[in-house]
C-alpha cells in the first residue's frame, strides 16, 4: 500500500460519533527504526517512518474511566492515536506519538520496553485463543525519555484491534455527549453485533453481547493464570479483546490474592478479583445505556455466564468430561494451600507426575481419586489445551532488559516458544521455570 493510499483508509468512527474524537497529529520523531515487525497479522508493509511522523490522517480519541474505582470524567489517549480502520474494519492505532489534548500534561511518550512487552504479551494471549489486540510493528523513535528518574530510549507500536470501543467510550458519551449516545451505540452494534440491529431492543441486545464476549474474555484468562493488572473501564473493550498490557503478568504459583501492579495496594484487580470487577465494570456500562434501554437486569448474567465458561475450560483443563465446578474450585484451593505453581501442574497432570509437585501428596491424592472416574481425555489432547510456555514474570524482565540494551535475540527467542505455546521443543527448559519471590510489574507510561 503507497503512503497516498492511506486516505482511502476509512474512518467510519469519526464519522459516526464525530463528538467522541478529535484530529490531532502525531510528532516527528528524529530517526525511527523498526525493531519487530508481525508478519502473522497480514498487512502489508507500511512506510513506518511516515507513520510516526506528521502528515497521516489521526485521530486521538476521547472516553472516560473508573481506574481504581474513581470515575475520571475525561481521559482519553493521552499518548495514542488512531490512524484509520484497514479495509476488513480493523483499527490501527499508534501508540507513544507525543502528546494529545488528553495528555493531562505528560510526555504522549513510550518507551521500548513497554511497547515489546505490549508486543510480546498480544502474540502470547492470541497463540492460547484469547482475544486480543495484537501489535503490528514496534518502532525505535531514536528519542530519549525519562521515566523514574531513568532515561530510555523510546518506542511507538502500531496496534490492531477490532476496535477501540471501550465501556469509557459510553461513559463519556451518556455524561458529557449524550447526543452522541445513540450514534455510538448503533456504530458499536453495526461493528461488532450486526445482527442485534434486527432485534426489538438492539441496545438490550448489544449489552447482551458485550456480557458474553466479555465473560468469556476473562473466563479465558482465569483459566491461564493471567491476571490484567488494571481492569478499568477504559480498558474493558465492548468486543471482549484484552486490550492494553501495562502491568499485566501470569500468576506463578497458584494465589487468588495475586496482584503484581505496583499501584494495587489494595487487591482490586487481584487474580480472583478479576470476575467480580467485570461484573462491576459492566454495571457502569448498564447505566449508560440507561438513556436507550432498561438493561441491568441483564447484570445477573454475568456470574452465570462467567461461571459457565470457567467450568467448561477447566473440565477441558483437567481431561474430564463434563464440568465439575467443585473438582475445579477445590483443586484451585488445593494448589493454592500447596504452593503449586498453576501452569506446570497441568501440564504435569497431563504427564502423570503432577502428585511430586505438592508437599502433602495425601491431599493431591484424595483430590486425584474424585477426578479419576471422570477423566476421558488423554494427554495430548489435555496438552493441546494447557500451556508449557507463557511469558512468564521474570523471564519477560529479563528479555525486555536486553531489548532496551539493544539485544533482540532473547526476545525473538521468547516470541517464538510463546507463539506455540503447547508444543514442547529441545532447548526451552528455561522458559517453564518459575519465578522466585514476589514481582512487581508497572504501567510503563
Amino acid at each position: 500500500m503507497a503512503v497516498g493510499e492511506r486516505t482511502r483508509w476509512a474512518h467510519t468512527y469519526a464519522d459516526a460519533v464525530p463528538a467522541l474524537s478529535v484530529p490531532w497529529p502525531a510528532v516527528a520523531f528524529p530517526q525511527p527504526r523498526l525493531l519487530v515487525w508481525n508478519d502473522d497479522l497480514r498487512i502489508d508493509p507500511l512506510d513506518l517512518t511516515t507513520l510516526v511522523g506528521a502528515g497521516a490522517d489521526t485521530r486521538a480519541l476521547v472516553y472516560s474511566g473508573h481506574q481504581w474505582g474513581v470515575y475520571k470524567p475525561r481521559l482519553g489517549d493521552g499518548r495514542a492515536l488512531l490512524l484509520g480502520e484497514l479495509p476488513d474494519g480493523r483499527d490501527l492505532h499508534l501508540k507513544g506519538t507525543g502528546p494529545t489534548p488528553f495528555s493531562r500534561g505528560l510526555d504522549g511518550r513510550a518507551a521500548v520496553g513497554p511497547m515489546l512487552r505490549e508486543y510480546l504479551f498480544g502474540e502470547a494471549m492470541h497463540a492460547l485463543g484469547i482475544p486480543t489486540t495484537r501489535a503490528l510493528a514496534v518502532v525505535a523513535t531514536g528519542e530519549r525519555i525519562e521515566r523514574d528518574g531513568r532515561e530510555l530510549p523510546g518506542a511507538v507500536l502500531t496496534r490492531v484491534a477490532a476496535s477501540h470501543l471501550r465501556v469509557g467510550t459510553f461513559q463519556y458519551a451518556a455524561a458529557t455527549e449524550p447526543g452522541s449516545l445513540r450514534a455510538l451505540a448503533d456504530h458499536a452494534i453495526a461493528r461488532h453485533f450486526p445482527d442485534a440491529a434486527g432485534s426489538p431492543r438492539p441496545y438490550r441486545e448489544l449489552f447482551r453481547r458485550v456480557v458474553d464476549a466479555q465473560a468469556a474474555l476473562v473466563a479465558r484468562w482465569m483459566l491461564v493464570g493471567f491476571v490484567h493488572g488494571v481492569m478499568s473501564t477504559d480498558n474493558t473493550t465492548i468486543s471482549g479483546e484484552t486490550i492494553d498490557y501495562g502491568p499485566c503478568a501470569f500468576m506463578d504459583a497458584v494465589d487468588p490474592a495475586t496482584v503484581f501492579s505496583s499501584l494495587d495496594t489494595t487487591g482490586r484487580y487481584a487474580y480472583a478479583a478479576q470476575p467480580e470487577i467485570l461484573r462491576w465494570n459492566l454495571a457502569r456500562l448498564a447505566e449508560s445505556l440507561r438513556p436507550l434501554d432498561e438493561v441491568e437486569d441483564l447484570l445477573d448474567e454475568v456470574p452465570r455466564a462467567y461461571a459457565r465458561y470457567w467450568a467448561q475450560g477447566m473440565a477441558a483443563k483437567l481431561g474430564v468430561s463434563t464440568p465439575d465446578a467443585a473438582l475445579a474450585t477445590d483443586l484451585m484451593a488445593l494448589l493454592h494451600a500447596q504452593h503449586v505453581d498453576f501452569t506446570t501442574f497441568f501440564r504435569a497432570l497431563a504427564a502423570g507426575t503432577a502428585r511430586d509437585l505438592f508437599p502433602d501428596r495425601a491431599a493431591f491424592d484424595a483430590w486425584a481419586a474424585r477426578r479419576a472416574p471422570l477423566v476421558t481425555a488423554d494427554r495430548a489432547a489435555m496438552d493441546r489445551v494447557n500451556p508449557l510456555y507463557v511469558p512468564r514474570n521474570h523471564i519477560t524482565d529479563a528479555v525486555l532488559a536486553a531489548a532496551e540494551q539493544g539485544d533482540l535475540a532473547p526476545l525473538h527467542r521468547l516470541l517464538a516458544a510463546v507463539r506455540e505455546p503447547y508444543v514442547e521443543r529441545p532447548g526451552l527448559a528455561d522458559l517453564t521455570r518459575p519465578g522466585t519471590g514476589p514481582h512487581v510489574t508497572y504501567c510503563g507510561t
